[in-house]
This record gives C-alpha cells, sequence and structure tokens, in this order.
C-alpha cells in the first residue's frame, strides 16, 4: 500500500458539550459553522463555559484523518506548525502513538485549538484559534538546504489536504504543485461551507488543476457549485477523477467517471459528529490505496464515520479500533 501524506492545521481540540442551542446563539457562533477567532475571543468564549465538562484530543481535519489512516494499519506522515508548548507536545505524542511520522515544524507562538461546541443533536460548532498553525508557508515544503533529490513527499503516493488551509492561496498551489511533480494522488476535505463560500474561485482553479479525490458535505457542494447533492456529484465527477458528497444521516454518494455508487450508513447511536467526514475520508483513502472499488471505498469510510460519531471528539477508543479494523479486513476480503 501507498504511503499517506496529510497536511493541515495542527490542532487540540476542546470539546465541550452544550444542552441547548442557545449558548451559540449567546455566543455569536453560527450553528455548525467552523469560525476563526483570535486568542483573546477563543480565551473568552472558554471562560464563558469554564463551568462546562472538555476533553482534550489532538485534532485539526486532515490530521484526523491521517491519524485514522494509521490506526487502520496505513503508513502515514502528516506536516504542520505548532508551538513549543504543552498543547504541541500532547500533539505530536498523539501522532507517534498512533504510528505516524510527523514532519513538525515549531513555532514561538502558542499551538492552535479548536473550541468545538457539540449540541444535543450532535452537530458541532467550532471557535478555531490557529495560533502557531497559521505560520504554516510554502517555504516550509521546499525548505533551502536539502540535499538534491530529497523532499517531504518523496516516499508518499498520496497527499491529503483540509479546505482549512486554504485562505493561505501561495501554500495551497505550491503544495499540490510539489505533490503532483512527485506523482501522487491529491484528495482535498472541503472542511466548511463558509470557508468554501469565501474561497470559492480559487478552489475551483485548484480543484480542477491538481486535485484527483474531493470530500465534501452537501453544504460545502452547494457552496462550491451552486446545487444540491445529486447535482452537485455530477458538477464534481466533471472536475476531479473521484467526488464524494457525504448526505448526513443519508450516507453518501460517490462518482468517478460512469461509475456512481450510493453509500448508507451503519446503524450507531450518535452522540457526537466531530470527526465523522475525517474518519470517512480516513476509510476511503484506505480502501482506494488498497486497491477496493467505489462502493467498498465508500463502505469503509462509513464504517468509520459511523463508529467515531459514537464517542465525543474525532478519536475512538482502542478496543473500539480493533472492532473496525477486524470489520474491515472483512471488507478487503471480498476485494473483487
Amino acid at each position: 500500500m501507498k504511503k499517506i501524506l496529510g497536511m493541515g492545521n495542527a490542532l487540540v481540540d476542546i470539546m465541550i458539550p452544550l444542552e441547548s442551542d442557545s449558548i451559540l446563539e449567546m455566543l455569536d457562533l453560527p450553528k455548525g459553522s467552523m469560525q476563526l477567532v483570535d486568542k483573546e475571543r477563543s480565551t473568552n468564549v472558554l471562560s464563558a463555559l469554564k463551568e462546562y465538562q472538555k476533553s482534550l484530543s489532538a485534532g485539526g481535519s486532515a490530521a484526523n484523518t491521517i491519524h485514522g489512516l494509521a490506526m487502520l494499519g496505513a503508513k502515514a506522515g502528516y506536516i504542520g506548525v505548532i508551538g513549543e508548548d504543552e498543547l504541541g507536545g500532547f500533539f505530536v505524542r498523539d501522532l507517534i502513538q498512533a504510528g505516524v511520522d510527523p514532519h513538525m515544524i515549531h513555532s514561538d507562538q502558542e499551538t492552535g485549538r479548536a473550541v468545538a461546541l457539540i449540541t444535543p443533536d450532535s452537530e458541532r460548532t467550532f471557535a478555531t484559534f490557529l495560533g502557531a498553525a497559521i505560520e504554516l508557508s510554502a517555504g516550509h515544503l521546499a525548505p533551502a538546504g536539502l540535499p538534491p533529490g530529497t523532499s517531504i513527499f518523496k516516499g508518499y503516493g498520496y497527499f491529503h489536504i483540509e479546505g482549512y488551509l486554504v485562505q493561505n492561496h501561495e501554500l495551497i498551489r505550491q503544495a499540490v504543485k510539489l505533490a503532483r511533480e512527485h506523482g501522487l494522488i491529491v484528495s482535498l476535505d472541503m472542511a466548511s461551507y463558509n470557508v468554501v463560500e469565501a474561497n470559492r474561485d480559487f478552489l475551483l482553479s485548484i480543484i480542477t488543476e491538481f486535485v484527483d479525490i474531493v470530500f465534501a458535505n452537501e453544504d460545502e457542494a452547494r457552496a462550491l457549485t451552486g446545487l444540491e447533492p445529486e447535482a452537485a456529484l455530477e458538477a464534481l465527477s466533471d472536475l476531479v477523477k473521484i467526488a464524494v458528497v457525504k448526505t448526513g444521516s443519508s450516507g453518501s454518494l460517490v462518482k468517478s467517471g460512469p461509475d456512481r455508487s450510493v453509500i448508507g450508513i451503519i446503524d450507531v447511536n450518535p452522540v457526537d459528529t466531530t470527526g465523522a467526514g475525517d474518519l470517512y475520508a480516513s476509510g476511503f483513502l484506505f480502501g482506494h490505496a488498497s486497491g477496493l472499488n467505489l462502493a467498498q471505498c465508500g463502505a469503509l469510510g462509513a464504517l468509520l464515520a459511523g463508529n467515531v460519531i459514537e464517542f465525543i471528539g474525532a478519536k475512538m477508543p482502542a478496543d473500539r479500533w480493533e472492532q473496525v479494523r477486524s470489520q474491515v479486513s472483512a471488507i478487503l476480503s471480498t476485494q473483487l
């Protein structure tokens, strides 16, 4: 199986379950969105919720996907920027424990954090302080002084990036250009509808020129194409080799050329949707790297997404991963 490299905002998720949507209104955070906030506002949000139960998890969309791939047994690496602080150490330890090879850049700024507010319907809303993560730049991808023939991308077969990075157009363009030059398959997770809306023209340009696999939920697909899921899938599949539109509790739609699959969901008791899309990408990419067909790739995506939403945060406990790996092995054994 080819190795998979990810790049994204290296963040530590702070998960906080809420008892109602009214708190989001009080904090002026649109439900289901990812809002970039400065350090002061992040601190104020945490202060307003200081009496609420909290849990920590190393996060960021691409990091979650790469972590999931490593837990399935894939060889994986990750590029990101962290601070020289406790949260930064926590982040790196989490990657290493999963078997991920970290390609980390260190900063004097604080490690970024994403406050994830979870409403009773399991929807999550993020107030994200990027901190050190925002320092990731195009120059970090091809640093001066490396020996000839040396590259972060060398030895990898896939490159997965998160849409949350898309505000840095220079970084994204350099990253996908280098990935293509090294022969990598490029996958992009759209990340959030408001990010897509703000960068629509740039995303369309990058997707058309460099991306092979695109993941979008129905809101993100609508923000990019102006179309509902079925039509959005058709539009996206005209731009990339593989288009995936996730439709929440209805499952997902996958299309590559004339090959189209409708993927269902597994029966679960949802607690928190944080990480569902990220882990869907883990399963799908693992299946693709294993040579599975579209329907099987989607089935692996649905399997991981369904399992992770039974827990708070984007991580599953070790015993659940054992069950998931057993189910993945069963799907792999049916490979056509």
